[in-house]
């Protein structure tokens, strides 16, 4: 969850995908249907809007990522 730079609002920072780039915009789009919000994939990273840190994580263990949680 991170809130840098970003007017006090939340995102959900999805990081440290390895795999293509198409790869990438694809599990963006994954996710962002999934949690029904708007958000973006840039610099490597996926940026979902809003607070959705154990929903992403549940979709990615079952669709067979290794996952880890960073911070609290």
């Amino acid at each position: 969850i991170d809130r840098k730079q970003r007017a006090g609002k939340e995102v959900t920072l999805v990081e440290g995908f390895v795999g293509t780039e198409d790869d990438l915009k694809e599990l963006g789009k994954f996710l962002k249907n999934k949690c029904g919000v708007g958000g973006t994939v840039k610099d490597n990273e996926i940026l979902i809007q809003g607070n959705f840190k154990v929903k992403i994580f549940e979709l990615l263990t079952k669709e067979g990522y290794s996952v880890k949680q960073k911070g609290g």
